[in-house]
């Protein structure tokens, strides 16, 4: 049987900012690297973890941007190593401003890149993890036990559930 390769993706990325990080300067910055935004959702306060605290401050917000190109999803490790080089590019004083989390959404699910371990993941390259995060069941996406609180809330459900159709859509033109 011959392979026949993946089917392609639908890249977006949760982008984590704080005050000092301007989304009308780094979203374009993404778009000319990665495709046009096709879908943008609206700005969300981001209180669900102190994790980031530390390095970005207290008052962040996060927005879902998605691009106009599919990718194939063995890319996303590789695009996960691009972000992290952004990210270094937009640090101020070597504070993040803003942390990039690459990820696709298929039909069935939501896969977020990481660069840490943890036993649902699975090793893509270079230190480079896929990490499923949402099934998409029933018409709705539902959360691992893993999930992070952020995703796991539905707060995002109703943007990645857009995200989709248009992805869905895309598919068509391809005949996939």
């Amino acid at each position: 049987m011959e392979a026949q390769g993946f089917k392609p993706v639908k890249l977006f990325i949760a982008i984590l900012y704080n005050e000092t990080a301007n989304p009308d300067i780094f979203v374009p910055h993404l778009a000319r690297i990665f495709s046009p935004i096709d879908y943008r959702s609206t700005v969300y306060s981001f209180k669900f973890t102190h994790y980031y605290e530390q390095e970005m401050g207290g008052d962040l917000s996060r927005i879902l941007i998605s691009f106009q190109n599919l990718i194939p999803p063995d890319s996303l490790a590789e695009i996960k190593q691009l972000t992290r080089v952004i990210e270094s590019k937009y640090s101020d004083e070597r504070r993040r401003t803003i942390n990039l989390d690459p990820g696709y959404v298929d039909l069935d699910k939501v896969v977020l890149a990481s660069a840490k371990y943890g036993r649902q993941k699975i090793p893509l390259y270079d230190g480079i993890y896929a990490d499923p995060t949402l099934e998409f069941t029933r018409q709705a996406f539902r959360p691992f036990r893993w999930t992070f609180p952020d995703f796991s809330t539905g707060l995002y459900h109703e943007d990645l559930k857009h995200i989709r159709l248009i992805y869905k859509h895309q598919l068509r033109t391809l005949d996939w």
